[in-house]
């Protein structure tokens, strides 16, 4: 295997191995607020510990990355995620669950933005679109942690041998993959510094595609919390088909970034993350006017599809604006905000009105994707290997 195909499939592997303990986490909750008792409001609270202590998570990568190198950062925090993953299923009452949460967010949040890092460099240094591939990863991963937790309630393990089987087969595969990540070249660790002033990022467009992926995100907090209750309270879908609308729309998100590198490789990023907006927001737009369920389903559908391509092509965008890893860690704040917002804005809103006008908002928003696709140009750069002018040296070993 060349070497670039060796460092394709170690970041390829680190996203699969994130979206299998982010997911397969999620998919014990119930499990978990079980078993230790814990309010629906205080559960709450701490999911929402997750995306804010992710943010600084991010921001210690962004600042560590330049000096270390985003490989030396993922191949500690990996295995890390797995293990902290596992320590929520031994936290034996609520007050010890919410530092360990806090430990969970904090290294979600390093690894999210060292991962990308690595796939931005990856991307470099083939020369062509390869992020919604690394991201499609990510939804396998995913995949596999839902199934995890499918797989163990179907043996009645307990939540320490759910937990413990995602997190033996995250820690092996994050070892395994550790020596193929991409090294970053000793001059860019060596040299930078706090005041280092080569680094240097521009906030104007970190902001325009920011706002972009934090609107995706608030899409996803919709589509991902409140899809099956939608489906089955207010549409009247029987049980079985209540869960379909948050199938189809991770399986189509999934489709969505496996196609879409070939498409950003023929027409640029522009046009696909137009299209996907548009296509995202009347997928929404059904969703909030669906009479039957399985009209509501296809808006689903056509929300995942059309979004997908959105945040991976946000951090080719990063890329190109620096290859220290700041920017990219910068971006990704605006994966919580879009979490956070969404977690609020929907919930409220169904609360005043109804299901429907919360599905209806981030339709409007996701309209503003369309808007913002210009901004999403100056990722072809990162695949030219041409950093703006004021980036550092380059991230990788040529």
């Amino acid at each position: 295997m060349g070497t670039d195909r060796r460092a394709r499939a170690g970041a390829t592997a680190y996203y699969l191995v994130q979206g299998l303990c982010f997911a397969g986490l999620l998919a014990q909750v119930p499990t978990l607020q079980d078993g230790l008792g814990i309010s629906d409001a205080e559960l709450t609270l701490v999911l929402l510990v997750v995306p804010v202590v992710a943010g600084v998570g991010s921001v210690l990568a962004g600042h560590l990355a330049p000096r270390t190198g985003s490989a030396v950062l993922l191949r500690l925090a990996g295995p890390l995620v797995a293990l902290a993953v596992l320590g929520t299923a031994l936290a034996p009452s609520a007050a010890v669950l919410y530092p360990v949460v806090a430990l969970v967010g904090l290294l979600l949040g390093v690894v999210d933005a060292t991962m990308n890092m690595q796939g931005v460099a990856v991307e470099r240094r083939y020369g062509r679109s390869l992020l919604n591939s690394f991201h499609g990863a990510w939804s396998i991963g995913g995949i596999l942690g839902a199934l995890a937790a499918v797989l163990a309630h179907s043996l009645d393990w307990g939540l320490v041998a759910g937990l413990g089987l995602v997190a033996a087969v995250a820690v092996v595969v994050d070892l395994a993959a550790a020596p193929l990540l991409v090294d970053h070249g000793a001059d860019v660790a060596s040299s930078a510094t706090g005041e280092d002033p080569a680094v240097r990022v521009p906030w104007r467009p970190i902001l325009l595609v920011g706002t972009a992926v934090a609107i995706v995100y608030l899409a996803d907090s919709a589509a991902s919390s409140w899809s099956t209750k939608y489906i089955a309270d207010v549409l009247g879908g029987a049980g079985e088909v209540a869960p379909l609308g948050l199938a189809a729309y991770l399986g189509c998100q999934l489709l969505g970034r496996l196609a879409a590198d070939a498409q950003v490789n023929r027409f640029g990023p522009v046009r696909p993350v137009a299209v996907g907006g548009l296509v995202g927001a009347t997928g929404l737009g059904l969703v909030a006017l669906a009479p039957v369920p399985w009209v509501a389903i296809l808006g689903f559908a056509a929300t995942g599809l059309g979004l997908s391509v959105v945040v991976p092509l946000s951090f080719s965008v990063a890329g190109a604006l620096d290859e220290t890893g700041v920017a990219v860690a910068r971006v990704n704040l605006f994966n919580y905000v879009g979490f956070v917002l969404g977690a609020g804005l929907v919930g409220g809103i169904a609360e005043l009105t109804s299901l429907r006008w919360a599905f209806a908002v981030p339709a409007l928003l996701a309209l503003g994707v369309v808007a913002l696709a210009p901004a999403f140009r100056v990722a072809a750069r990162a695949r030219r290997g041409k950093p703006l002018a004021g980036a550092v040296a380059p991230d990788v070993a040529r």
